[in-house]
């Protein structure tokens, strides 16, 4: 299957998040600060970024994270809303390479780029002998 023919530069998607303490740094290591952790922003922008093309993947297909490419910018608390935005830049046969960006508010909290490979579930499950 080739990702050109229905994922189309442009293709965009939001999602909005309430940071709890179980996604803050210091939720994941003592002593650090309760900020929203650099990972699970990441997460978030790759939630996103499925979010965006979803609709237009054919039945059985899925598209998994293969690369990141982050610069966490600015802390946000506990209690913050974070608004992650994601936008298609570029199709190759089965990547889709994403602009991706964190706000709370105007604030921008991380920026950077994401690619996600095209993956038949069927094909992928048995070539890890699920």
């Amino acid at each position: 299957m080739d990702a050109r023919d229905f994922i189309k530069v442009g293709m965009s998607a939001e999602r909005t998040l309430v940071v709890p303490a179980e996604r803050t740094v210091g939720h994941f290591v003592p002593g650090m600060p309760m900020v929203y952790a650099t990972p699970m922003m990441i997460l978030e922008m790759e939630m996103t970024s499925g979010d965006a093309i979803r609709a237009a993947l054919q039945p059985g297909w899925v598209t998994v994270g293969t690369e990141v490419d982050i610069r966490h910018l600015a802390a946000a608390l506990v209690g913050a809303t974070v608004r992650t935005t994601a936008k298609v830049v570029a199709v190759e046969r089965r990547v889709i390479r994403f602009e991706v960006e964190a706000f709370e508010g105007t604030r921008r909290l991380g920026e950077g780029r994401h690619a996600r490979g095209l993956v038949n579930v069927e094909m992928f499950n048995k070539r890890l002998g699920a």
